[in-house]
């Protein structure tokens, strides 16, 4: 197992593991590599000490990685809050911060955005229609997500409902394998 540290282009450091240099560039050339926290396809590997996993040793145990949790999708609240995804990235605003900071940061968001998809329903496209049947009452308060072009997302709020974009990275919509 080789142990990778890559980076995107807005700058999220992560860690891939891979079986060989020519399983990272396989996936890399399919577009199945992508940063966690904002789905960045462009991904570059980052200078790192060589870290090799061969195995289980004594002294090594895997099990102390937390499992991931699978199934956090679909599911719904009632406290009435609506979210949307945009379907293009906001750009991202750069500040100056430690590499510690930005790791909390990166931590945060994460733990933040996979607690978003386990509470609420994944309404897809229909994003403007249910928020707007949930704002006038035509159907049960629930928390949603989805997807709303920037004109759909603009007359939402014209019409007094409540929507922030927040772009979640397909790779925590989806197992990992």
């Amino acid at each position: 197992m080789k142990v990778l540290d890559l980076q995107c282009q807005q700058q999220h450091a992560f860690e891939g593991w891979f079986g060989s240099e020519e399983d990272y560039q396989s996936q890399l050339k399919r577009g199945l590599v992508e940063c966690p926290m904002c789905g960045d396809a462009n991904i570059t590997k980052m200078l790192s000490a060589p870290r090799i996993n061969l195995g289980k040793s004594r002294d090594s145990d895997l099990s102390v990685f937390p499992a991931v949790d699978n199934a956090t999708t679909q599911t719904t609240s009632k406290t009435g809050d609506v979210a949307v995804v945009p379907t293009k990235p906001l750009p991202p605003q750069r500040l100056p911060v430690s590499a510690e900071v930005a790791a909390g940061i990166q931590a945060a968001w994460m733990e933040m955005a996979k607690h978003i998809i386990a509470n609420t329903e994944d309404v897809g496209s229909s994003f403007a229609s249910e928020a707007r049947k949930i704002h006038y009452g035509e159907v049960a308060e629930r928390d949603i997500r989805g997807h709303a072009t920037q004109d759909q997302t603009m007359e939402l709020l014209e019409e007094g409902i409540d929507v922030m974009p927040l772009p979640i990275p397909e790779s925590l919509k989806r197992p990992l394998n």
